[in-house]
């Protein structure tokens, strides 16, 4: 099966996919929207990409409700939880990283 942080990546790789995972683990569901209000820094086009991969490896499922206009949804399938310690490492480790940036900023030294 090859190298276990590639067969990881085959999920995750994008841009934008770990970044989206993170808000749906976060909110539970939401819709097309909300997702891009949550990342004002991505095209419509590259959200809907992503999203889309993420659901055609049945990451996340996507409802779509027949009302005007039309109402997307997004949700995390069980298969996709179990991503959730992954990007939550992902997220303490960003923090972590964000927390020691502003502390060398802050103190004007490095502490590496």
């Amino acid at each position: 099966m090859g190298c276990p942080v590639q067969n990881t990546l085959q999920f995750i790789a994008g841009k934008w996919k770990s970044v989206i995972l993170y808000h749906l683990f976060e909110n539970t569901v939401l819709r097309f929207s909300e997702l891009q209000e949550k990342l004002p820094y991505v095209s419509k086009r590259m959200l809907a990409k992503q999203l889309a991969e993420l659901e055609d490896d049945g990451v996340i499922h996507k409802t779509v409700y027949p009302v005007v206009p039309v109402k997307t949804e997004y949700r995390v399938t069980n298969f996709g939880a179990t991503l959730k310690p992954v990007i939550q490492a992902m997220a303490v480790w960003g923090e972590n990283y964000a927390d020691k940036v502003h502390s060398r900023t802050n103190d004007g030294a490095d502490e590496s």
